[in-house]
């Protein structure tokens, strides 16, 4: 994920000596490039033929529980950093009890499957989302058992404080390193997104038809692996273009060069990586309230209550120019607020390390800690 390869590099920087455990499943090891942030990586195969349905632990965190990863977890006294709750297996193991065991949530879990179940038009799928979100609601409370609990967004972080106490908010690390200005005109709305996530198709297909048909002016939708119903409906609307499997520069590139990036959502589920791409290398963007709700990014963007509002928004930005002096706020609100070494620094305040037994020095005397981090897969997206 995004945010996991992001936060290894910015821990690096911060002169962490990252072990990095991984589940692989049918995807590359990426050893090249994760063999610059790392000092060790250690690869597992997930447990994929366990049957979703039978035990009260969730599949997603059941079919990552190898036993040689907690042989290797004990080996040294390292903090444990559990990407996502489907990592948690070893959590609560009275072995790594005395250990510094931090959470990255990624979402509420629970409610993040609830909102999928609603997504999914297919039966069987439909039905594993709904007993997979009942078996992690129940499961959740296996957090009691981390010192920490990293969430990805302040909505998120709420309910983990409330809940157990121990929780600080800890932005999304991301792929945007600067920001260059993107020019004061631009030539599209757009909405980009992976269109093979139903929440993501669903959204391009409502958005083409109560929004993107109603204005004057060339609309792009631009996402991986679009439905043959997205593709129809696209080719109804003489102003509504579909690209389809672009590579990340593409992707950036159609970012860089819309008049305004218009975003929906039907979930308030994490942060939406989509919209901090496009604050990072857009212009002006148009979005519904879910879509920034609590997330600290709801002053850079111009929110629409519902359709006929964010048409409303929309019609007025497109007469508007972005300026350098918009541009330069933005950066410099991003970079107080999500910036990833500012974010890296902040957890690194939080984590109580071992003494001098892991603890060593470079050359230029800084020092360099041992952090262990567990983490289910290792995969890099273009959206």
């Amino acid at each position: 994920m995004i945010d996991i390869y992001h936060k290894i590099e910015a821990l690096h920087r911060a002169g962490v000596e990252v072990i990095l455990h991984m589940y692989q499943y049918g995807r590359d090891q990426n050893k090249t490039k994760l063999s610059k942030y790392c000092k060790e990586l250690h690869y597992y195969k997930r447990s994929t033929y366990k049957n979703p349905f039978i035990g009260s632990v969730p599949y997603i965190v059941n079919s990552r529980s190898s036993e040689v990863l907690l042989a290797n977890l004990r080996k040294d006294n390292a903090p444990i950093l559990f990407e996502g709750l489907h990592c948690t297996f070893h959590l609560a193991d009275a072995s790594l009890k005395h250990r510094f065991k931090i959470v990255r949530t990624h979402n509420i879990e629970h409610h993040y499957y609830k909102h999928l179940e609603q997504s999914e038009l297919r039966y069987f799928k439909k039905y594993f989302f709904r007993i997979e979100a009942e078996k992690l609601r129940k499961y959740e409370k296996v957090l009691k058992h981390a010192n920490l609990i990293a969430a990805i967004s302040p909505n998120d972080n709420k309910h983990f404080e409330k809940k157990y106490g121990n929780s600080m908010y800890l932005p999304a690390f991301h792929s945007n390193t600067e920001m260059v200005y993107p020019g004061a005109r631009g030539k599209y709305l757009l909405y980009h997104g992976n269109l093979a996530v139903p929440e993501n198709y669903k959204a391009a297909m409502e958005l083409a038809l109560n929004v993107f048909s109603k204005v004057d002016m060339k609309c792009v939708i631009a996402g991986n692996n679009p439905p043959k119903e997205l593709q129809t409906l696209c080719e109804k609307y003489a102003n509504i273009e579909l690209k389809t499997n672009l590579t990340t520069d593409a992707i950036h590139k159609v970012i860089s060069e819309a008049h305004i990036n218009v975003l929906h959502t039907n979930q308030n589920t994490g942060i939406k990586l989509k919209l901090l791409n496009a604050l990072y290398r857009g212009k002006f963007a148009v979005v519904n309230p879910l879509m920034v709700v609590d997330s600290g990014l709801e002053s850079l963007c111009a929110i629409g209550e519902n359709w006929k509002e964010i048409v409303a928004k929309i019609e007025e930005y497109r007469l508007l120019d972005y300026s350098g002096a918009y541009h330069e706020n933005r950066k410099d609100y991003l970079a107080k607020h999500f910036g990833n070494d500012t974010s890296a620094a902040a957890l690194l305040e939080k984590i109580d390390f071992p003494s001098e037994k892991t603890a060593t020095r470079r050359a230029d005397n800084k020092v360099l800690k041992g952090l262990s981090q567990l983490s289910s897969f290792m995969s890099y997206f273009s959206l």
